[in-house]
């Protein structure tokens, strides 16, 4: 009887297990996935925002790729990499030999090299150049890629790994220009079948990916929504089976993880918002002690619920909670609003009050609830007057590299899981915010960060360097975002779709 029993027991599990797989019709059914990001480039070398690498990170192969959850990149495109000398300058690459093109080429070291000298010629405005500051030159020989760096980087591996890394087809990209239209030449788990630009594009599973991911996916539909409103109004007409980045803020407040109806992924992020300010000659903020006295008067907490709704949490500091080096630099400089000192600081500087600038917002998600609500908290000390003004995305991207705003605010999602990324990223000379700042100081301090690959050992030039920005304030931490991630009761991995390392994994996705 016990034998029975436990035969039974085993076959209904299995009978369970079998239901729980997903059936051939659905195997070849798309799993549509909303978002408020939708892509401004399908050109790696222009790509550089949250909504491209989500899209051209599943068409496109780098060398090496991040394991979900992982800090430390493995092989993609390549079979092996490693540096080849103790002094983390001369990066080398083995590149894989079953790679192919849509064209039906077979990748060679000579697409990786092209690849990234590529981006370094083209060096878009609004490209991922500044990632590869250190990349002196490539060399290919045979089946073998060597980077020589002009100083030593031990996040060279990391940055290979993002989407500055994407290798094209050498035969169908012109090395010192831009490509346009809405054809895509990568070797990812997914192709891209269809694009229609701020509305939807269709992927599907490429067959002949060889590479990390073992499992390539469904076929995947991103649909774009100009508003997280419009995003919440497909998700509630079930329009689409995933919806991420970003549902309005009171409908993320409101969800609840135990809901049969759906299945809900909440995560920390390394993903923040900070607001940039205008260090140029020709900007109202050139002065730092008017940076300052901005520094003293924002009440992130207050934003945070206000705007937010608490789905976000308050940021001090230029390296967010959870990555290597993490203080609260500006909590320590400016703990609280102090009107008597920030006037004081413009006094001091001699400038007119109330003392006007600009402030510049991409319309996207809540940014204009946020302008209004930063321009409330300036205005209400009697200090500023602050003109703000919403543009659309490329027209925004446009306005902050060239220096027309004296503030502007903008998101940074981690390239990759490393404190550098906000140091280098953001902070160092010439970097992708473009706010004409410039530190010595700070520009050996990530030099330093950049010698050591035992992590462990940066945190003391990490704080050194978070103090350094409160200082200068060349930026204001506002803040820190969590991950949401919310798909219909039948779409499971979920969990998996993004984490810090920057990865956006559609092929994680599956029909339970």
């Amino acid at each position: 009887m016990r034998i029975l029993t436990a035969l039974l027991v085993v076959a209904v599990v299995g009978v369970g297990g079998w239901q729980l797989l997903p059936s051939e019709e659905k195997k070849n059914k798309t799993i549509t996935v909303g978002t408020t990001d939708a892509a401004t480039s399908l050109d790696p070398a222009a790509a550089y925002d949250a909504g491209s690498w989500t899209l051209l990170n599943n068409v496109f192969q780098s060398l090496l790729t991040f394991q979900p959850g992982g800090t430390s990149p493995v092989p993609d495109a390549a079979s092996s990499c490693d540096f080849v000398d103790g002094g983390l300058r001369t990066y080398r690459c083995e590149v894989r030999d079953d790679i192919t093109f849509p064209s039906g080429r077979t990748m060679t070291a000579e697409d990786v090299k092209f690849s990234f000298d590529r981006v370094k010629k083209i060096n878009s405005d609004v490209g991922p150049a500044p990632l590869l500051s250190t990349l002196d030159s490539v060399e290919a020989v045979g089946s073998t890629v060597t980077f020589h760096l002009s100083s030593p980087d031990a996040t060279f591996p990391q940055k290979v790994a993002t989407g500055a890394g994407a290798i094209v087809d050498h035969t169908r990209y012109a090395k010192d220009a831009l490509r346009t239209g809405t054809q895509v030449d990568g070797t990812g788990p997914y192709r891209l079948k269809e694009y229609a630009k701020d509305k939807r594009a269709v992927l599907e599973p490429n067959g002949s990916y060889k590479g990390a991911v073992t499992d390539t996916g469904r076929p995947i539909e991103l649909r774009y929504y100009g508003t997280p409103a419009e995003l919440d109004r497909a998700w509630q007409d079930r329009q689409i089976d995933v919806a991420s980045r970003t549902l309005p803020p009171k409908v993320l407040a409101g969800l609840n993880p135990s809901d049969p109806g759906h299945r809900v992924s909440v995560s920390s992020s390394p993903e923040v918002r900070n607001l940039y300010l205008n260090t140029r000659a020709s900007s109202s903020l050139h002065d730092v002690r008017v940076r300052r006295a901005v520094a003293m008067l924002i009440n992130r907490e207050h934003l945070a619920g206000a705007v937010y709704d608490n789905t976000v949490d308050a940021l001090y500091s230029l390296v967010p909670t959870g990555i290597t080096g993490h203080t609260t630099a500006f909590f320590d400089a400016y703990p609280e609003q102090d009107v008597k000192r920030a006037r004081a600081l413009l006094t001091e500087a001699g400038v007119s009050i109330p003392m006007r600038f600009t402030y510049g917002y991409g319309k996207r998600g809540v940014a204009a609830e946020e302008a209004a609500e930063l321009k409330r908290q300036l205005e209400e000390s009697g200090l500023f007057k602050v003109d703000v003004k919403g543009y659309e995305w490329a027209d925004f991207q446009k306005r902050w590299v060239g220096g027309k705003l004296d503030a502007y605010a903008v998101g940074w999602v981690a390239d990759y899981p490393d404190p550098d990324t906000f140091g280098s990223g953001l902070v160092g000379t010439g970097s992708v915010m473009n706010t004409g700042y410039s530190s010595k100081t700070v520009d050996n301090l990530i030099r330093a960060t950049q010698e050591h690959s035992d992590r462990g050992r940066v945190v003391a030039d990490f704080r050194t360097l978070q103090a350094e920005i409160a200082t200068d304030v060349p930026l204001i931490p506002l803040w820190q975002r969590k991950d949401y991630v919310i798909s219909s009761e039948d779409v499971g991995g979920g969990q998996y779709l993004t984490d810090g390392s920057g990865a956006f994994r559609l092929w994680k996705l599956d029909w339970i």
